[in-house]
């Protein structure tokens, strides 16, 4: 049951914002297997001077900060599929590549509450 925040710098359109949202859901389904209707993502949209993109980045307008809060157990290479997808499906809408920035948080099951205040870890949730 991942939960996505993307962090942006740039007003993008609404098709855009879905768009990017999108692109980081299908990068995850992908990588992990787990189903897209699982995920709840969140996009934020900052002022630039408030969110400053870190050296190196090619297109600071265009920097893209997404934090993922998951359940340990991916191996090290589903996570490298994880990156890459993301990054190879943002290109398209504009993101260069050196300007995203991938951060997972991982969290015990019961650390997760979930469907009414219920402790995920309670639960079968099929995968």
């Amino acid at each position: 049951m991942p939960s996505i925040t993307i962090d942006v710098r740039h007003a993008y359109t609404p098709e855009q914002e879905t768009a990017l949202i999108d692109a980081v859901l299908a990068a995850l389904a992908d990588a992990f297997g787990v189903p897209a209707h699982t995920h709840n993502a969140l996009l934020q949209v900052h002022a630039p001077h408030r969110f400053r993109p870190p050296p190196g980045c090619s297109c600071p307008e265009r920097f893209t900060n997404i934090s993922i809060h998951l359940m340990p157990g991916r191996s090290l290479a589903a996570k490298r599929r994880l990156y890459a997808g993301i990054v190879a499906r943002l290109q398209p809408l504009g993101v260069p590549a050196d300007c995203v920035l991938i951060r997972l948080h991982e969290l015990a099951p019961q650390n997760f509450g979930v469907r009414g205040g219920q402790a995920l870890c309670d639960l079968d949730v099929g995968y």
